[in-house]
C-alpha cells in the first residue's frame, strides 16, 4: 500500500506540475505529459487491483494462503 500511495502522490504532482507548466508556457507537450501519466497511473491501479483480487479471493479461496 506505500507504494500505491506514493505512486499516486507522485502522480498527482507530476500533474499539477505540468499543467502549471502548460498555463505558463503554453506548450501542448506539458498537457501530453500529463497525459500519459495519467494513462500510467491508471494502468498500474488496475494492476494494484488485480493483484488485491488474486490475493484476496483466488490463493486465499484455494487456501494456498492462511
Amino acid at each position: 500500500m506505500l507504494a500505491l500511495r506514493l505512486l499516486l502522490i507522485l502522480a498527482a504532482l507530476l500533474i499539477v506540475l505540468s499543467g502549471g507548466l502548460y498555463l505558463f508556457t503554453r506548450d501542448t507537450r506539458y498537457l501530453r505529459f500529463a497525459w500519459r501519466v495519467v494513462r500510467f497511473v491508471v494502468v498500474m491501479l488496475l494492476v494494484f487491483g488485480v493483484l488485491f483480487v488474486l490475493e484476496r479471493y483466488v490463493l486465499i479461496g484455494w487456501r494456498i494462503l492462511p
